[in-house]
């Protein structure tokens, strides 16, 4: 197997040729598998014929045991669709994840629009994953574009068309470490002790069916709402006073008939919470009243044993989160308090009080399902500089009081 060289657009008459052109070289690489036509690939851009001999030598021996292949020039903006598709085949990803999967690939779409998937080089993708980190993404964002990419092009190099992945040895940097005083408007709003206290005083003297087992089971325990609407009469233990987070309800487009019961958000979210007699009492109660109107509905109650279900159209489905959000709207506006908050922001105040009260910040993710999360984590940190100045002034105090 040889190649025939050429040095591209040399007009010198010499064989001691001393213009700048460079060399290209014509190999036969075999039949097609499908046409049986013969094949060739050519190599240029060699400076001289020594390192066009070097590289025919290299893709020989590739040839002769096999590895070799040519890579494809598929763009890589279309290969993201024939990635996708492998992907929900082979993974069958909750909507919410492949929904997340597909913003992660498309934030790379500006750097490589034009790029077919051979062109991008390692030097290239980790140019791109650094601007993104300039551009002052979180760390979980880049992480997930980074581990996304790493699926998409370990696909490409499965399929020969690429050689080599430009996601090798690529990483995203490193935040530092370090304890910064946190600005008030960096941290999610949530209630203060006492904001809490006017809008659950709220919540029990205006509140609708449900409202109260809803806003106190939120605000007692922390849970996601969509973890509390995917709560049945099995996940409550009256004996040892704990529920039980196993699943949680996603419907995106509020569709109560359509809605889909999938595992908690990570590992971590499978947990069991403790909780007081008050919060108990609540749910008994619940239960006594639902029983009853399950007994009068007879079967047109769609008994599927949900805490939180539907009483009036579709009953005994589980109520749409979009209620919940619209509930809370409804019992802000009851309240002289001025603050936007949602459901979540209860999560947040549930960290903040545990904060207050001196738990233990891992405790407090065990608590909340958290592996580990920065949100978490600010909030901890403020509220227990909070604690560690008004620690300081009563010390201060009472030396004063001391030296009077």
């Amino acid at each position: 197997m040889k190649g025939h060289f050429k040095k591209r657009g040399c007009k010198c008459v010499t064989k001691n040729c001393t213009c700048d052109k460079t060399w290209s070289v014509v190999i036969d690489i075999g039949k097609n598998l499908q046409t049986g036509k013969r094949q060739q690939k050519t190599l240029s851009g060699f400076k001289t014929k020594e390192e066009a001999e070097i590289a025919v030598t290299s893709l020989i021996n590739e040839i002769n045991h096999g590895t070799y292949f040519s890579e494809s020039g598929i763009p890589f903006k279309d290969f993201i669709d024939t990635w996708l598709l492998e992907y929900t085949k082979k993974v069958n990803p909750k909507e919410s994840t492949l929904r997340l999967r597909k913003y992660y690939i498309h934030k790379l779409l500006p750097y490589f629009t034009y790029a077919s998937l051979k062109d991008i080089s390692k030097d290239l993708y980790q140019d791109a994953i650094d601007d993104l980190t300039q551009k002052g993404y979180s760390k979980s964002t880049l992480n997930g574009i980074h581990f996304t990419a790493k699926m998409l092009f370990k696909l490409a190099a499965s399929k020969q068309f690429i050689k080599v992945n430009p996601t090798a040895d690529a990483y995203v940097q490193r935040e530092q470490q370090e304890i910064i005083e946190m600005d008030e408007d960096e941290l999610p709003i949530y209630f203060e002790k006492d904001e809490l206290a006017i809008f659950l005083k709220t919540v029990k003297e205006k509140g609708l069916y449900l409202d109260i087992l809803i806003f106190f089971t939120l605000s007692y325990t922390g849970m996601r709402i969509g973890e509390l609407v995917a709560l049945k009469w099995r996940n409550i233990d009256f004996t040892n006073n704990t529920i039980s987070i196993t699943k949680t309800c996603y419907n995106p487009k509020n569709n109560t008939k359509k809605y889909k019961l999938l595992p908690p958000k990570t590992k971590k979210s499978r947990r069991t919470i403790v909780v007081d007699e008050f919060i108990m009492s609540l749910f008994k109660t619940h239960y006594k009243e639902q029983q009853q109107l399950i007994k009068h509905l007879g079967d047109s109650y769609d008994d599927e044993q949900f805490i939180f279900a539907n009483t009036n159209k579709y009953p005994g489905y589980p109520i749409l989160i979009k209620l919940i959000e619209n509930r809370m709207k409804r019992l802000l506006k009851l309240t002289a308090l001025n603050l936007k908050v949602t459901p979540h922001s209860l999560r947040h105040t549930h960290t903040s009080l545990l904060a207050e009260a001196g738990v233990d910040l891992d405790e407090i993710m065990e608590r909340l399902g958290h592996q580990d999360d920065a949100t978490t984590r600010n909030i901890y940190l403020h509220i227990t500089s909070v604690r560690k100045s008004a620690a300081a002034i009563k010390f201060s105090n009472l030396m004063n009081n001391i030296s009077a």
